[in-house]
């Protein structure tokens, strides 16, 4: 049962990728990675905070050790529902990067299905650029981000660009996008 749930989640958020993020190019670093297989999914049962912190140390050591593994989607399907509980977990996993000297190797993107940025309205379109399925921890490794950065034009541009196209196709477009990728 729980490994079917775990399939089911693990669905979701590839769904949510491909159907998503690499369809409209909210990140224009996904696609190489998607299609190379390179995406790693974890789901993390664990909701107290200290053992997902544990857990995401081990996830980047994983990625230490697995080059093969470009990136890791670290899912929290339980206990960090609340977007402002899931806030406190992001600072706390960047707090973590620092105390095991991974500041500099791993940087993390936050993404949760209640995503709102400060000073946005909730039901702001623009939110929907970092709305998810579940509350997802992205572990990116830095060289890499470091390295496509520097290959793309303007990626300053990238957010506003994001931001604009949401604002242009509306919440209820991605209302719709984000309920199909539980299907």
């Amino acid at each position: 049962m729980v490994q079917q749930e775990h399939q089911d989640i693990i669905t979701a958020s590839k769904n949510w990728v491909k159907s998503v993020i690499v369809k409209y190019n909210i990140c224009p670093f996904a696609r190489k990675e998607l299609e190379r297989g390179s995406i790693r999914y974890v789901v993390v049962e664990e909701t107290k905070r200290k053992q997902v912190l544990t857990a995401l140390i081990k996830e980047c050591q994983f990625l230490d050790a697995n080059s093969e593994a470009e990136t890791s989607l670290f899912i929290l399907p339980r206990g960090f529902e609340g977007f402002y509980d899931y806030l406190d977990i992001v600072d706390l996993a960047n707090d973590a990067l620092f105390e095991h000297d991974y500041e500099g190797v791993y940087q993390l993107a936050s993404f949760h299905p209640d995503y709102c940025f400060e000073d946005e309205p909730q039901d702001s379109p623009a939110n929907f650029t970092n709305r998810s399925p579940y509350p997802t921890l992205h572990i990116i490794r830095e060289s890499s981000m470091e390295q496509a950065l520097a290959s793309y034009d303007d990626p300053e541009s990238i957010p506003e660009r994001n931001i604009a196209f949401a604002n242009k196709k509306g919440a209820a477009f991605f209302i719709k996008l984000l309920s199909e990728c539980h299907k």
